[in-house]
C-alpha cells in the first residue's frame, strides 16, 4: 500500500506568507496531481504555540536566521509562523482536504521544533505517523511539500528509518535555500540513505 505525504503546504509557507518558500505555490498543482493517484493521503501541519521557541522574537538580541542551542539542540531561528489558529497556518484553499485521511500536527511544544512528521527534532516525542501508516498497511511513502531542505527531508529521513520504502517527488518540492547549495545537497542526503528520487 502505498500513501503520499503532503508535508507543510500552509499559507504561511506560500508567496506573502510570513516565511514564504520562493515559488512555494509551485508545488500545488503538483501535490494535486498526486492526490489523485494515492491510495492513503497524510499531511503535516505546522503548529506553533506563539511562545514557541524556533522564533527569533522569542529570543531578545538575536536575529532572523541565526542559530542558537535550544534546550541542547541547534535551533535556526525563524520568523513567526504557522501559529495554531491562524490563517498563516491553514493549507492551502485549493488543496482537497476531504482527500486527506489524517492530519499529523508538529512543533506543538514551545522547547523544541519538529521538522520532521514522524518526530522532533530531538526524537524526544512521536508524532504517531508511523504506526498509524503501518496500521493501515502502508509499505511505501511518496514525499512532497515544504520545504525540500528542511521539513521534505527530515520526514523523508525518518520515514527511511522507520521502515518504509520512500520516494521524494522532487517536482512538487521547493526550498528555502538559505545557503545557495542546501536544496542540492538536501537531495544528495536523501538519495544517500536511500530515498527514491523521483
Amino acid at each position: 500500500m502505498n500513501a503520499l505525504i503532503l508535508v507543510d503546504i500552509q499559507n504561511d509557507f506560500l508567496p506573502g506568507g510570513a516565511l514564504a518558500v520562493p515559488d512555494g505555490d509551485a508545488v500545488i498543482p503538483a501535490a494535486i496531481q498526486l492526490m489523485q493517484h494515492a491510495d492513503i493521503i497524510v499531511a503535516t501541519q505546522d503548529w506553533h504555540p506563539p511562545d514557541h521557541g524556533s522564533f527569533a522574537v522569542n529570543h531578545p538580541g538575536c536575529a532572523v536566521f541565526e542559530t542558537i542551542d535550544l534546550h541542547d539542540l541547534p535551533q535556526t531561528l525563524w520568523p513567526v509562523h504557522c501559529v495554531e489558529e491562524t490563517p498563516g497556518a491553514a493549507f492551502a484553499e485549493t488543496l482537497d482536504l476531504a482527500r486527506i485521511g489524517k492530519i499529523f500536527r508538529k512543533g506543538t511544544r514551545p522547547e523544541i521544533d519538529s521538522y520532521s512528521g514522524f518526530h522532533d527534532n530531538g526524537r524526544r516525542h512521536s508524532t504517531g505517523m508511523a504506526d498509524w501508516l503501518r496500521g493501515r498497511g502502508v509499505t511505501h511513502v511518496t514525499v512532497c511539500g515544504l520545504a525540500t531542505d528542511y521539513c521534505v527531508k527530515f520526514t523523508a529521513l525518518d520515514a527511511i528509518d522507520e521502515g518504509f520504502h520512500v520516494t521524494l517527488a522532487v517536482h512538487a518540492c521547493r526550498g528555502v535555500n538559505l545557503w545557495p547549495s542546501d536544496v542540492e545537497e538536501a537531495i544528495d542526503e536523501m538519495r544517500q540513505r536511500g530515498v527514491i528520487i523521483s
